[in-house]
């Protein structure tokens, strides 16, 4: 006999005093009769209205949006973009917060996390509780830092460039995105139409005047002649093997960070705040403390930002090893390090490449995975080779935190961390840990 089919709770709407903040940018609330509730566009102590946005009866908890605030926190702000807001873009999820409580709030979701998933008090992983601005984004209350220099905007049925709505292929319209960089907005995508396309990236490099565009054409669509109000390359996705192909100009963008340029290609990674790469290598590098000589690996590698900050300090004999499982990031990490005989870039995944390598026992190591984190078999094979010090770049503190209890398990632990709010009114911050062999009989 076929069950029947649970009823759907959309649309109903519960009066909630909100609790904590909770990983994903919203906060946990509970209805009178128990139901957990993710609630967005909410601040921990209000009390408020919430409509559900998805969910059934009988599930472990529904998601909603506060459309009602009732009783206000002292840290709300008018949202200062007016596409944000219940049922509107889904780029921001504290546009309605002051600055200094979002960084309190990602700094309560770090610590749960690593309470929740490895055990660790913020003491434990020596780290002073706060997430810290990056140079220049401290702003006032009703203000908004322009720092995304990488936007991806969907493109709506009519043309018309837009950001998705939160958990939705649905695109809400705009005519700017108040977090997109200078040099992204004055390329003046919002402004007009893109017929046939499905979604159009903005990419403004870091330290050079490049702009680049890659389109991504609807099934059979065709490429619009692109003219923009800057000079600008065009990139496109390919409807058949997802590659990029480059349609005019460069198909890379110059960066600049750690004293060199660098080449991204085909829309490859690079930190999309323009500080990030910065102070991300800085921190790494001051918690490594590199000597001369050292062998080094950098995992996961990009297109070499820590593989050339760490060849810079371990000398001529010292060495570094790059993996990257990007073919092209791959390709770019070769380009940019050609000068430094003592890099070699591997291009495979690391748990593939790295038992090939026949390493058996490294002075550092540098892993900025992607967001899953590398998983309990990566952490225990990167402990066996007796590193003196790692260094840990996390995008997401729940991976984070879950490696974390790997490393202890395989007898490594934080020495010190540091947490950046590098993707301010978005619930994302970056971690950077450095972790030393326990001492015995800790």
């Amino acid at each position: 006999m076929q069950a029947e089919p649970k009823k759907s709770l959309v649309g109903e709407e519960y009066e909630v005093e909100v609790g904590p903040v909770a990983h994903g940018g919203h906060c946990i609330a509970r209805t009178d009769e128990g139901q957990v509730l993710f609630v967005r566009h909410a601040l921990p102590g209000e009390r408020v209205i919430a409509r559900v946005t998805d969910g059934e009866e009988g599930a472990r908890f529904l998601r909603t949006d506060a459309v009602e605030i009732l009783t206000a926190s002292k840290d709300r702000v008018e949202a200062p973009c007016p596409f944000s807001g219940p049922g509107r873009c889904g780029g921001c999820d504290w546009q309605h917060a002051a600055p200094g409580a979002q960084r309190r709030l990602k700094a309560s979701v770090i610590a749960e996390q690593l309470e929740r998933l490895a055990g660790l008090s913020p003491e434990d992983a020596h780290w002073d509780g706060t997430v810290e601005p990056a140079p220049g984004d401290k702003v006032a209350k009703g203000e908004v830092p322009a720092w995304r220099t990488r936007v991806q905007y969907a493109v709506d049925a009519d043309g018309r460039a837009g950001l998705r709505k939160h958990r939705s292929h649905d695109v809400e319209p705009v005519d700017h995105c108040m977090i997109a960089a200078p040099g992204v907005s004055e390329l003046g995508i919002e402004q007009r139409e893109w017929p046939q396309i499905a979604t159009v990236e903005a990419i403004a490099a870091t330290g050079s005047n490049d702009r680049q565009v890659i389109l991504t054409p609807r099934p059979g669509g065709r490429l619009p002649i692109v003219e923009l109000d800057k000079p600008v390359s065009v990139l496109r996705v390919d409807e058949k093997d997802g590659g990029v192909h480059r349609v005019h100009g460069r198909p890379f963008v110059r960066e600049r960070a750690a004293g060199r340029t660098w080449r991204v290609g085909n829309g490859g990674f690079w930190q999309i705040h323009p500080k990030a790469a910065e102070l991300l290598v800085e921190a790494v590098m001051q918690g490594l403390m590199p000597k001369k000589g050292d062998m080094a690996l950098d995992l996961y590698c990009g297109v070499g930002l820590f593989a050339g900050a760490l060849a810079e300090r371990v000398g001529d004999k010292g060495a570094v090893l790059g993996i990257e499982s990007g073919k092209r990031a791959a390709e770019d990490a070769r380009h940019n390090l050609q000068d430094l005989d003592r890099v070699r870039i591997e291009h495979g995944k690391v748990e593939a490449i790295l038992p090939r390598t026949g390493i058996t026992d490294v002075d550092l190591i540098v892993l900025d995975p992607p967001r899953a984190g590398a998983g309990k078999k990566t952490v225990e094979r990167l402990a066996a080779l007796t590193p003196r010090r790692l260094a840990y770049v996390a995008c997401d503190p729940a991976a984070l935190a879950r490696d974390l209890k790997y490393f202890a398990e395989a007898g490594y632990v934080p020495r010190r961390m540091r947490a950046f709010d590098l993707f301010p009114m978005t619930h994302h911050v970056e971690c950077v840990v450095v972790l030393e062999k326990a001492a015995k009989g800790a």
